[in-house]
């Protein structure tokens, strides 16, 4: 197929090259995106309503059925006291999803309030509070977290809060960076000029276009939250034991690693798909926002 451009260029492309393109973004990309968004209504459908998925409860225990494979009646084997691997993992995902939701959500508030602050505040506003930015960024944050978790004591609050600590620090800064760009924009300056009152600025045109990228940063991070509360658990710093957790169970499995490879293998699986689900949308999302895709 030829194709006349501007200036006496003429361009030859073959035929099969359009849907070689429409091969290669609905074959290989959308497939992805439709399996992680199918993943993760799946999660959230087991923290909802966890007992449509399951009929036991993650507490019931049995020892003479302790430490058994996989099988027709107990789909993803038992533990050490007997109880349901499937059912807690069903059962663990509501726990999973706070944690992750919770700090996430808490880390955006802190980051807008302290972004905005520095952005749209003077001068020394803006660098006390970006050394103080300055030094949560040079700790890595699940450092943070381990440390706050230590001071204060175990918990589901605690482990929201911890990391959401964690992760405020670097959303403030790009939310300071966006609010920055976005002040010194053109159509910024002609609000301004047009005698459009501070406020109204902030509302219709720099909160709107500052929060933009934040909110698709936001959707991956909830995945980098849940894979925190996770390790968190696994440490013996988040939800206590016997609560149905899969950083808890990763824990409490990893003393049968090599005779009862089930106890680690279920929950570390739903922890893995359920951040990848997340990542994968939220890098679709972007994309989309970013007008790469069509």
């Amino acid at each position: 197929m030829t194709v006349n451009v501007a200036d006496g260029l003429t361009v030859t492309t073959s035929a099969a090259t359009a849907p070689v393109a429409r091969r290669r973004n609905g074959r290989t990309i959308r497939p992805a995106v439709w399996l992680s968004a199918a993943i993760l209504v799946l999660v959230v459908a087991w923290a909802v309503a966890p007992s449509v998925f399951t009929t036991g409860t993650p507490f019931d225990t049995n020892i003479e059925a302790a430490v058994q494979a996989p099988s027709l009646h107990h789909w993803f084997g038992t533990d050490a006291s007997g109880r349901d691997i499937y059912t807690r993992v069903v059962f663990g995902a509501r726990s999973s999803l706070l944690i992750g939701t919770g700090a996430t959500t808490l880390a955006l508030v802190a980051a807008i309030a302290f972004g905005f602050a520095a952005g749209l505040g003077g001068r020394l506003t803006d660098g006390a509070i970006s050394r103080f930015l300055e030094v949560l960024l040079a700790l890595p944050g699940l450092l943070l977290a381990l440390v706050f978790i230590a001071v204060l004591g175990p918990g589901v609050g605690t482990e929201i809060v911890a990391v959401a600590l964690g992760s405020a620090a670097g959303y403030a800064w790009m939310v300071r960076g966006q609010v920055i760009a976005v002040r010194g924009s053109g159509y910024v300056s002609a609000a301004t000029a047009l005698g459009h009152s501070r406020s109204r600025i902030i509302a219709q045109h720099v909160f709107p276009n500052a929060m933009r990228p934040l909110v698709v940063l936001a959707t991956m991070g909830v995945g980098q939250s849940i894979v925190w509360s996770s390790s968190l658990s696994f440490l013996g710093l988040g939800v206590a034991p016997p609560a149905p957790e899969w950083g808890a169970m990763l824990d409490a499995g990893r003393d049968f690693v090599s005779t009862a490879w089930w106890l680690e293998l279920f929950p570390g699986l739903a922890i893995v798909g359920c951040t990848l689900a997340v990542t994968v949308l939220g890098r679709h999302a972007q994309q989309r926002l970013e007008g790469r895709l069509a």
